[in-house]
């Protein structure tokens, strides 16, 4: 909004000029504001809370940002505005001289260029201007850019079939803690054991003295053994088998009701096993065995592992005698990402990336230029993955949050640069895209590094997250920012039907003998007589 209130005319009254700077930004902010929302919120249909929490806390925010923009702050611009117009100093907002036009000091009030009636342009306007705009749009450069551009693509294409799944749990730590040493030791010395899996018997009618449901029990404990994650040398860790077999060496009638609850208070308090059976008021309402997996090392064999336990405990649901079973294990919670985590980031990339679509169709005047932003989020989305990958970055519920950044953001660039190409009134192409870059290479630029210097500290930080969540903002803002000055500019000169429709409604228009003069719109008056009812002169 500020890029675009400097290139108002100063000699126009201040409603004058702000509509003009709403005229040009409004469309722009409003484009990026939506996509923005509608992405994090989106971002609500995952299944994990985490990533619901921050997607409805971003959304809100975002939205209550743009209001901020076109009210409070057009009304801090329409009030320097005024400032400006009585020709007040920035600081004490006192009197000064009036202007010689050429000089651009800072003590002196109202300079502006005298020929464009406009503020002057500063020196990285004047760059993109006069310097890398036509550099951009010469037949060499555009290949050149072509040919780094299918670099990118590849390097990203080929990262993204290197992203690792899942969460190790040491990275929840800070550097530095003993968790971290722990997690090390124990892949060093126990990497050949996998969790001990409990499995959980809910049923407080399971009747363990019947010897039929006991040999239920063992048949649904034979099944998780032959799976290839359990190891079957090692027993399952059972208070009911050493429970009968104590039984039996003492000569317990265990199979009788009375005898095996009369005796199993007694068990479980010199065996060890007392945390495993909630026994009271002489009812067994829950017990738990323990399995030991093997061979489990990777997020893959986790979420394998995972899948196959609980298909293992519906079908003990379904033997002729059932044994309603849960497995548990306290890792399991990260474990359960692990199988939706892909599956969920694909689904809210496409939902996203749809919705933009539908969006820009809406909002840019041109369909082709809307598949174009289109095109460029998904490219800035598949670089951040495959780039992520390449930099030690692994897909879990922290990744996948910032993911949903990247939907958002992404969209930023494109959008404003796709939207200045197609409402300019150049004629060319390449002069609308050295248009384009123009009015919002600087805004580009500008946002992007103060982006990322506010998101750089984050880089020494101890904490994983923290990493994370710069890594990939890190690329999300560099990439966004690349597409939005070099490649997008680039790739849409190659299209002369965004540049048609403008260019025929401006042939179209009556001509005017001089532009530059004042044009009265004149009506007559109920008596025949003339009346001046503007002397505007935009106004005809």
């Amino acid at each position: 909004m500020i890029s675009c209130w400097q290139k108002t005319e100063v000699d126009k009254n201040v409603e004058f000029r702000l509509a003009e700077t709403y005229k040009e930004a409004g469309v722009s902010i409003t484009i990026t504001t939506l996509t923005d929302v509608l992405a994090f919120y989106i971002g609500l249909l995952t299944p994990f809370r985490s990533v619901q929490s921050f997607c409805m806390y971003t959304s809100t925010a975002l939205l209550f940002c743009y209001i901020f923009n076109i009210t409070f702050f057009g009304a801090c611009l329409a009030l320097n505005g005024r400032r400006e117009k009585g020709n007040r100093h920035w600081l004490t907002c006192m009197k000064l001289p009036e202007a010689s036009g050429d000089s651009k000091g800072c003590c002196v009030g109202g300079t502006y260029d005298k020929s464009t009636r406009k503020e002057y342009d500063m020196p990285i306007d004047s760059f993109f201007k006069n310097y890398y705009g036509p550099f951009l749009t010469t037949v060499w450069v555009k290949m050149l850019v072509c040919l780094i551009y299918a670099g990118y693509l590849a390097v990203s294409i080929y990262g993204c079939f290197q992203i690792q799944e899942g969460l190790d749990l040491k990275n929840l730590a800070a550097d530095g803690s003993y968790v971290g040493d722990y997690y090390d030791e124990e892949d060093e010395f126990f990497s050949d054991f996998g969790p001990n899996v409990m499995l959980v018997i809910k049923n407080e009618h399971f009747q363990y003295w019947n010897p039929a449901a006991r040999e239920s029990l063992d048949l649904c404990l034979e099944n998780f053994l032959n799976l290839t994650m359990a190891d079957s040398g090692i027993p399952p860790i059972s208070w009911l088998h050493a429970y009968m077999q104590i039984g039996q060496n003492a000569g317990f009638d265990l199979d009788n009701e009375t005898q095996f609850k009369g005796k199993l208070t007694s068990f479980l308090i010199q065996s060890g096993f007392s945390q495993d059976v909630n026994f009271t008021n002489n009812q067994i309402h829950a017990s738990r065995v323990f399995i030991q997996t093997v061979n489990v090392s990777t997020a893959i064999d986790e979420k394998n592992m995972l899948n196959a336990f609980r298909e293992t405990a519906d079908k003990c649901g379904e033997l002729q005698m059932p044994v309603d079973l849960i497995v548990y294990h306290p890792a399991f919670i990260y474990f359960d990402q692990y199988a939706v985590i892909i599956s969920n980031t694909v689904q809210n990339i496409v939902v996203a990336t749809c919705a933009m679509l539908v969006i820009s169709l809406l909002l840019i005047p041109n369909p082709l230029c809307s598949v174009w932003v289109t095109f460029a989020i998904a490219s800035v989305i598949v670089g951040v993955a495959g780039f992520m990958a390449l930099w030690d970055v692994s897909l879990d519920s922290v990744s996948m949050i910032n993911l949903v950044i990247c939907i958002g953001f992404s969209v930023d660039f494109s959008a404003h640069i796709s939207y200045a190409f197609v409402s300019s009134e150049k004629s060319s192409a390449n002069e609308k895209a050295t248009d384009a870059i123009h009015k919002l290479g600087y805004p580009i630029v500008q946002g992007a590094v103060s982006t990322i210097a506010g998101v750089v500290v984050l880089a020494a930080a101890k904490s994983y997250i923290f990493r994370t969540f710069f890594k990939i903002m890190f690329l999300v803002i560099l990439f966004g920012a690349v597409h939005g000055v070099v490649f997008l500019p680039v790739f849409l000169t190659f299209l002369g039907a965004c540049s048609k429709s403008r260019v025929k409604n401006k042939q179209n228009l009556p001509e005017h003998s001089d532009t530059s003069e004042q044009r009265v719109k004149v009506v007559l008056s109920p008596t025949g007589q003339q009346m001046n009812v503007c002397a505007d002169p935009d106004c005809y």
